[in-house]
């Protein structure tokens, strides 16, 4: 029985960020699904684990950490001598720039991409009606941040050099979605986005999260 529990969805984003990088580091796991449609996560037990009734959660014995990205930085370290090396923490330099392009994504390219993602995916399921102003906002703004991407891209492989990291890793569950709407030319118009897209979703990890990557018929 694997002795890491994650409380989360395969369609969540977050969860699967952290799936993605469980398989990367070949770590066994039990995903607990957390019913979101009947409000599993705003139950006590599940806020004794995270107050902010949010997934995922990964158990660890007696430790319970939430917050994807404090997850993925969490199981790279522990399982640091395993699978993928996501952190690059024998290099100082190395490991510095994949904290600052995971700074990027967090700060600086979720911000707009998730309001797409809600606007097209979620909030019809919620009953609402897709706001394309807010879309069209912010498709701007991924753009401007994209551009930026393709210029570093041109220089190195991947954002934090020429070594797949969690930089890249966090990327994948918003683009994935983003690649099934009407604006994937965004991503596709840039040559070097476009391709460390297409070489990053080639990887193993993620074509073994991807599968289970659905909302409603998408």
């Amino acid at each position: 029985m694997a002795s890491l529990k994650l409380h989360g969805l395969p369609m969540s984003s977050c969860t699967t960020r952290v799936m993605i990088c469980l398989h990367e580091k070949g770590v066994e796991f039990e995903l607990v699904p957390v019913d979101l449609f009947t409000a599993q996560h705003k139950q006590p037990d599940f806020l004794s684990k995270n107050p902010f009734g949010q997934i995922p959660v990964l158990e660890d014995g007696d430790l319970t950490i939430f917050e994807s990205r404090a997850v993925t930085e969490y199981v790279s370290k522990k399982f640091k001598d395993q699978g993928t090396d996501l952190i690059r923490q024998d290099s100082l330099e190395e490991s510095t720039l994949v904290k600052i392009w995971a700074e990027v994504e967090s700060q600086q390219f979720n911000p707009v991409i998730n309001p797409i993602i809600y606007q097209f995916f979620v909030a019809p399921l919620q009953g609402k009606s897709l706001d394309q102003a807010i879309i069209d906002e912010n498709l701007e703004k991924l753009g401007k941040v994209l551009d930026v991407y393709e210029e570093k891209l041109g220089k190195t492989k991947y954002l934090a050099g020429d070594f797949y990291s969690l930089a890249d890793l966090h990327h994948m569950p918003y683009i994935f979605y983003f690649m099934k709407t009407p604006w994937a030319h965004v991503v596709n118009e840039r040559p070097k986005v476009k391709a460390w897209w297409e070489d990053i979703s080639s990887r193993d990890a993620f074509k073994k999260v991807a599968e289970g990557m659905k909302f409603g018929d998408n």
